[in-house]
């Protein structure tokens, strides 16, 4: 007769039998006890059993207690997983990233691993927890805790100026000389990049030939200039090469055996294949195919380490435990707070202290920081309050910082028994719910005009009588899928307003410019003769920042980065310009060697580009 499968038909499996069961093949000696009163319970012999015995059964049922609550917890955390792992799969999706790794942790330890999609698609390699990622600004901090270990060693002076340990320092400045304090806040009033130099201690040097654009702690400029500065720093005052400091310091206490703290040809073929998109001159589009990213050595101070997800969240789980780890420290608890320091007002309510972004949320204390590489991602997010973070990396395009954020939130949930968060609507980019506002024809000085029609949700420009429907890429940016648009965004000014939401009155792309029946401002500009020479397109061999356009509009020069990002360019001599309006940037642009009415080059910030034969 075929058995019931009804739970009254057979003995429960007791959670707490079952755990006895495993202890004891233990060194729990009372283990054997609490099996015995299991059973007695089970066969009804209670009364006998209890005499004497009742302590074992408070423990029995405590027991209980506490796994079941343990397989609840279980239970969640498991749907939790499986709640990210849709989203992270829906984001990769959404943003055609390769691979990608994930790892969560506490204090006391790894929570979770996750991989997906490929190391290599050409070869077919997948994401491994074994796979290394290059982690780009993450490895700001790691500058940052070394430097402070000898600062605790007495070996290095925060509040001092660069010359105090190299004599031979120079940069040009009309202000008092910044410290190691302001190149570790992004306070020194540096410019951001030189990508030339190659990880050499000339970016030292090179200086001399900069100027800083503010006093120290007057403004927060991110400078990864600074940080590679704090490298060869960390190596003067060592004696060791950066990577061996790392790997001392760091890596070793940590255990972090296969991580890299320099990125180098040896460990190459253990790294995932870094992706772009195929066009470096214009802002990406989802026609565009991914390409392997150029590859390069680095190992400099700001951006260098190349780690597996596990190891990158045993360094995260140090700072979860303010710089402890088990058996010691890697930073005392007043290193920690320097490390976390509210110094310098990063981006809206987030802070910058030393390699790490701090803020509040909820009521707790959050820390974090992105890294960028050509063709990586990554991100670094912590809530010091509860002790939980998270790290996710990629090989290509991707929001690792909206996965980050997402995950850590599933974790905190289940953790607190609330319903998981929803994954997200999957909004369109063809979808502009106010596609009204930017419905009209728009006229050009010279009487060019630019239609656009809004249907709903969509809006349309109207072109060579074509629809072209188009994407948001921002509040009031635009990108058009055509060929006669695709080396700009298209954006739309607003009219001023208090809530700065007023009427749409102006568009332009590129260097055109259009304006509406509610304009109201100038509509002929005049602009300097010389400007026309330095109007063109500009390349170089780097693999960061490899071309840029300039271009005049409504009176203005402007340098228009292929994101089609833009800069105003602020004259301060014949052919030297500001980059930015801000007049604390450091950045400049010197347009010179004018042959035949044309600029033949432009030196941004140190680096030279060349004018090319592309529009």
């Amino acid at each position: 007769m075929r058995r019931s499968s009804s739970s009254a038909m057979r003995p429960v499996a007791s959670p707490v039998l079952s755990w006895c069961r495993a202890a004891r093949g233990s060194s729990c000696a009372a283990s054997n006890s609490l099996v015995r009163g299991l059973r007695a319970i089970q066969r009804g012999e209670f009364m006998r059993y209890r005499r004497g015995k009742w302590h074992w059964l408070v423990a029995i049922w405590l027991a209980g207690t506490a796994t079941a609550a343990g397989q609840s917890e279980a239970v969640r955390l498991a749907q939790a997983w499986r709640h990210i792992a849709a989203f992270v799969r829906q984001q990769m999706t959404d943003s055609r990233t390769p691979g990608l790794a994930l790892a969560i942790t506490n204090r006391e330890g790894l929570l979770h691993l996750a991989t997906f999609g490929h190391a290599d698609p050409a070869a077919r390699r997948p994401v491994t927890p074994e796979t290394l990622f290059q982690i780009g600004s993450i490895s700001k901090s790691f500058t940052a805790v070394a430097l402070l270990q000898l600062h605790e060693e007495g070996k290095l002076k925060l509040d001092e100026p660069l010359v105090r340990y190299w004599p031979w320092f120079s940069i040009s400045s009309a202000h008092p000389p910044f410290t190691v304090h302001h190149l570790l806040t992004h306070t020194a009033g540096l410019p951001r990049d030189r990508d030339d130099i190659p990880s050499s201690w000339f970016t030292v040097w090179a200086l001399r030939e900069r100027v800083t654009g503010a006093a120290p702690d007057a403004h927060w400029a991110y400078s990864n200039v600074g940080y590679q500065v704090l490298g060869y720093l960390l190596e003067t005052l060592d004696g060791a090469d950066y990577a061996t400091i790392l790997r001392r310091r760091i890596f070793q206490p940590l255990g972090m055996h296969r991580s890299e703290p320099t990125i180098t040809f040896a460990a190459r073929t253990r790294m995932a294949v870094g992706h772009q998109t195929a066009y470096d001159d214009r802002p990406a589009h989802r026609s565009h195919p991914l390409v392997p990213a150029p590859w390069f050595e680095y190992g400099a101070g700001d951006g260098s380490i190349a780690a597996t997800p596990a190891e990158l969240a045993a360094y995260l789980r140090m700072l979860l435990n303010r710089g402890a780890v088990p058996g010691g420290r890697i930073l005392s608890e007043e290193s920690f707070a320097l490390l976390t320091q509210r110094a310098a007002r990063a981006r809206g309510e987030r802070w910058y202290g030393y390699g790490l972004e701090v803020w509040e949320k909820d009521g707790h204390t959050w820390f974090g920081h992105g890294g960028a590489m050509v063709g990586y991602r990554a991100m670094l997010l912590g809530n010091l309050h509860e002790g939980l973070g998270v790290v996710v990396m990629t090989n290509g395009p991707g929001a690792p910082d909206r996965i980050a954020e997402f995950a850590l939130e599933c974790v905190r949930a289940a953790l607190q028994s609330r319903p998981l968060p929803e994954l997200p609507e999957r909004v369109p980019p063809a979808r502009v719910e106010n596609a009204a506002d930017y419905a009209g024809t728009f006229t050009a000085p010279d009487g060019r005009q630019l239609r656009l029609v809004a249907s709903g949700d969509r809006l349309y420009l109207l072109h060579g009588g074509q629809r072209i429907r188009l994407e948001r890429r921002g509040r009031d940016r635009f990108y058009a899928h055509h060929p006669d648009f695709a080396l700009f965004p298209i954006v739309f000014t607003r009219a001023p307003a208090e809530n700065g939401s007023g009427p749409v009155t102006e568009v332009h792309h590129g260097a055109a410019w259009f304006f509406n029946e509610r304009y109201t401002g100038p509509r002929t500009f005049a602009v300097p003769a010389e400007w026309n020479a330095y109007e063109g397109h500009y390349r170089t061999a780097n693999p960061w920042l490899s071309n840029f356009r300039v271009l005049t509009r409504k009176g203005k020069l402007w340098l228009v980065f292929p994101s089609g990002e833009e800069e105003e360019l602020v004259p301060l001599a014949p052919g030297l310009f500001r980059v930015g309006s801000e007049e604390h940037s450091a950045e400049r642009l010197q347009l010179d060697a004018v042959v035949e009415g044309r600029a033949l080059r432009a030196n941004f910030s140190g680096v030279d580009f060349y004018r090319t034969f592309t529009p």
